[in-house]
């Protein structure tokens, strides 16, 4: 079932990157704060992550044979941070982080995920 979902926001995320016009590539693209992920449904959060996870699969895929180091990809780091947490654990653990700070709804999501969720999870366990 997850891979079949993961496949399915793979394709949808081609989809959306291929139907791009150039000068739409070409602009910063948008980071998605507090306000925009409190305001949002549980489905759009969720999209979102998978958005995330595509991303992380994606260029697992691309470097499966020779995969980049720490220094040279977030993408181990936030794999490896993010161990064990599933797209309903990482979006409850988003929305109670807003809900205790919603004085830092300009926060990028992607920020708090990273900053709350990855470190911590790259820490060695006592």
């Amino acid at each position: 079932m997850a891979r079949r979902l993961s496949w399915l926001a793979a394709t949808a995320t081609a989809c959306v990157v291929m139907t791009m016009g150039q000068s739409a590539l070409a602009q910063e693209i948008p980071l998605v704060t507090g306000k925009q992920w409190t305001q949002s449904t549980e489905q759009m959060k969720k999209a979102y992550l998978v958005g995330i996870a595509n991303l992380a699969q994606v260029e697992s895929a691309y470097y499966a044979d020779k995969p980049p180091g720490d220094t040279q990809s977030i993408m181990p780091r936030l794999s490896k941070g993010l161990r064990g947490h599933t797209l309903d654990t990482v979006r409850q653990r988003v929305d109670n982080w807003y809900a205790a700070h919603p004085d830092q709804l300009a926060r990028p999501v992607i920020e708090t995920i990273w900053f709350d969720m990855v470190i911590p999870g790259l820490q060695p366990q006592k």
